[in-house]
């Protein structure tokens, strides 16, 4: 039986999830990962709690509909593309967004209350990104100007609001994966 993975994350409008899809649309044809994200799975996570027991995720979940209760929406931008993992062979394959303050302390807030709920955490640096494919399958070497080159004309991209905090529950077995389990509206 598989355990049951819980996370805090920043939902995306659904018209930049199709900004999006079509970044991987144009990326597919000429890069080969293993697993391309569903278009409704993008999403900008702020915490990843794992497999949470009811206690500790109901309390993680009024600590940050606390936190968040009257937070602004704020904008932010698409960058640029770039991987985590070896370059040659990257196991990540993401788009990131311009720096942005607002989305830095809203990470805070909600990282803040899960840790005062009891959960441990990730503690690397915070680096807002929004994952499109998993795992470099490809003949070769990933090349990372090459991938820059075919979606040049698409990033950095448009502006968009940020409106919603959300907690996912993930499915494995599902596509898409992510299933709204909370959702903390940014005012």
């Amino acid at each position: 039986m598989r355990s049951t993975h819980y996370f805090f994350a920043l939902a995306l409008p659904d018209e930049v999830k199709a900004y999006l899809s079509e970044i991987s649309e144009r990326l597919k044809a000429d890069f080969a990962f293993k697993n391309w994200v569903h278009p409704k799975d993008y999403h900008i996570t702020l915490a990843f709690l794992g497999n949470a027991d009811q206690q500790r995720l109901t309390e993680s979940v009024f600590h940050v509909r606390e936190a968040l209760k009257d937070w602004q929406s704020f904008q932010v931008r698409f960058n640029q593309i770039g991987t985590f993992g070896r370059p040659d062979l990257p196991r990540i394959l993401w788009v990131n967004t311009t720096e942005s303050p607002s989305l830095a302390e809203v990470r805070d807030k909600v990282y803040a209350s899960c840790i005062h709920a009891g959960f441990e955490l990730e503690t690397r640096p915070f680096k807002p990104h929004i994952t499109l494919a998993r795992k470099w399958v490809g003949q070769g070497n990933f090349h990372m100007p090459a991938a820059e080159k075919s979606i040049a004309s698409l990033l950095p991209g448009p502006a968009f609001s940020m409106e919603e905090a959300v907690l996912y529950r993930t499915h494995l077995d599902r596509t898409p994966k992510y299933e709204k389990v909370e959702s903390f509206k940014l005012i």
